[in-house]
């Protein structure tokens, strides 16, 4: 007989911890698993890839900086260097006629014109024409030609660019080159129109000096070697 006042065990109502089956953890490790093989394999495939990726940017690389060296190279060649061609052969053997030199233009901006220097300039008789001469004498200095030998100041100036068949063997001066003027001759004595004829030539015309011969290819290379040698 039951006895009714005999208590029944009590029945718990804490909530059961659900455990997933099986079968839904083999799939998730599965779909991980697949998961990582896609992210390899796509890591693989950007590997194999990158060296064309890479080639192309190095392709890119060197031609950006191709054009920007062409570009500065003309910018020095337009606003610090401009190409003449020379006519006539006054300045020979230095440069002979129709030989094609750079002059810099703004070097007389930051340093004085020297003797032995060679120049362009304006002619002074026709502002329309320009000349390339060498300077004999400086400012102040008096300039006098004793059969073919320059003296500046009395002293003999040495010049050894001038070969013994273009000598002139005539005489004259002394002249005083003015302030701001300089005194110039071609290399070719005996054939060259020069500050013997339309005196000297004021700084303000003198635009240039010569630095480096381009054509013809034989003559190519810098005219500051000469130049050195005269100072």
């Amino acid at each position: 007989m039951e006895r009714p006042d005999e208590k029944q065990p009590a029945t718990s109502t804490l909530p059961e911890t659900q455990v997933p089956a099986l079968s839904s953890i083999a799939t998730a490790d599965l779909a991980a698993a697949i998961g990582r093989r896609e992210q390899s394999d796509s890591s693989a495939a950007a590997e194999r890839s990158a060296p064309p990726h890479s080639l192309r940017n190095e392709i890119r690389v060197w031609t950006r900086d191709l054009l920007i060296a062409i570009g500065l190279a003309l910018v020095i060649i337009v606003f610090l260097y401009q190409p003449v061609k020379v006519e006539g052969t006054s300045m020979a053997p230095l440069l002979s006629d129709q030989e094609r030199i750079f002059i810099n233009k703004f070097v007389y901006r930051f340093e004085p014109i020297h003797r032995g220097d060679v120049v362009v300039f304006w002619y002074p008789l026709d502002h329309s024409k320009s000349f390339i001469k060498r300077v004999v004498g400086l400012p102040g200095e008096a300039v006098e030609i004793r059969q073919g030998a320059v003296y500046v100041d009395g002293k003999l100036v040495p010049e050894p660019y001038v070969p013994p068949q273009y000598e002139d063997l005539s005489d004259f001066g002394p002249v005083r080159v003015p302030k701001d003027s300089y005194f110039v001759m071609g290399d070719h004595r005996i054939s060259s129109n020069d500050s013997r004829v339309f005196g000297p030539v004021a700084s303000r015309f003198i635009y240039g000096r010569a630095v480096f011969a381009y054509w013809p290819v034989d003559h190519f290379g810098s005219l500051s070697t000469i130049e050195d040698t005269a100072k």
